[in-house]
Parts: structure tokens; sequence; C-alpha cells
């Protein structure tokens, strides 16, 4: 993994990527951990992620999402809560935009929050993203 990350090329990310589907946990883990240190290079691969019909990768995808440039991080993720019906999976993306997220994420969160009423923790969790994106004047 550490000489796929040194390399950073496309040819490294495709080497990486088959590894969130593993079985093992550390395997796992350390795709993402690779995968993190590279934001610039995973981007173009983000959307296939976001879109993949496994749902566990679409949630270990928001991971990658934690260490790239805020507002592209924001344009992904809400992409992602916008369509995703897993609530898993917005669960994860929402941790994610409380941290990096900018308040163009806003909208795709109230509309999530009204999508996933019936989902008591996944509201409450948006009502937290709002707030920290927000900040004290929201």
């Amino acid at each position: 993994m550490t000489a796929l990350m040194r390399t950073g090329d496309n040819a490294s990310i495709e080497t990486i990527l088959p590894y969130l589907r593993s079985q093992d946990a550390g395997l796992r883990a350390a795709a993402i951990e690779a995968l993190q240190a590279l934001p610039s290079a995973i981007a173009p691969f983000m959307e296939p992620l976001f879109r993949d019909p496994d749902s566990d990768v679409r949630l270990l995808a928001t991971e990658l999402a934690r260490n790239m440039n805020a507002s592209e991080a924001t344009r992904l993720l809400c992409g992602l809560i916008e369509r995703e019906q897993h609530p898993n999976v917005c669960a994860a993306a929402i941790d994610v935009l409380t941290e990096v997220g900018t308040p163009e994420a806003l909208p795709a969160l109230e509309k999530c929050a009204v999508r996933f009423a019936a989902t008591p923790f996944l509201p409450f969790a948006i009502s937290m993203a709002i707030a920290r994106i927000s900040g004290p004047e929201g």
C-alpha cells in the first residue's frame, strides 16, 4: 500500500479500490487509509464509488471525501445524500459533512432530513451537521 500511495497515479488507485470489497477488515482499513492519502488522485473515482451497487462500498467511500477540498467534498457528498436510499450511507456522508461541509450543503441536508424523517437518528445527525456548518450565526 505504501508503494502505491507513493506512486499515487490512476493505476495505483485502481489497484487499491478492489480492497474496499474485502471481507478482511484490516485490508479495507488499509485501502481507506491509502486512498485518503491521495485526495486529488481519488477525486475522479468518487462518483462511480458513490453509485456502486454495494451500499458498503458507498459507505466506505464517504470517508475518502474527508481529506478532499471542502467544496469538492461538499458537492460530492450532497450528490450522494440527494439520491441515496440507505440510511447508514446517508449517516456516514452526514458525518463527513459535519466535519468538512460548507454552507452549500444545507439545502441537501434539509431535504435528507425530510426524506428520512421516520429514521430518528438521521434528522438528529442532520440537525447537528446544520448547526456546525451554519456556525454561531446560523
